[in-house]
């Protein structure tokens, strides 16, 4: 897994966007981090970490297992093909992509730890 930060011209404005992200996160990803923080599935998890020139809402760097919490503008047409974009990308540098929706966590989290444990194995 290759790690490679974001362009020195865009990075100032990414970390800036990630602190940001971190204090306003949505209910979803609240609800997700509760779960994963501070080691509760014996694996380190960072959020709205930087890799490239992305910002990836929630990462376990020893497994490479990037976890993205789409909320409902991500069913949009345009939003689908960025979202395929930075997937592929991300996926050749030899993460793990999973995504789930703000649903999903909301209404089953038990079944979404389940998922994220299986890519943990």
């Amino acid at each position: 897994m290759d790690y490679k930060t974001a362009s020195p011209d865009r990075y100032d404005i990414l970390k800036t966007f990630a602190r940001e992200n971190r204090k306003n996160m949505t209910l979803a990803e609240r609800i997700l981090w509760n779960e994963i923080r501070n080691n509760l599935l014996g694996h380190k998890f960072l959020r709205q970490h930087i890799i490239g020139d992305f910002i990836v809402d929630f990462l376990c760097w020893d497994f490479g297992l990037i976890i993205e919490v789409d909320g409902g503008y991500h069913a949009e047409r345009n939003q689908q093909d960025s979202d395929q974009q930075r997937e592929d990308w991300l996926t050749s540098m030899g993460y793990n992509v999973i995504r789930f929706s703000n649903e999903e966590i909301l209404n089953n989290i038990e079944n979404v730890i389940t998922i994220i444990e299986r890519n943990l194995d």
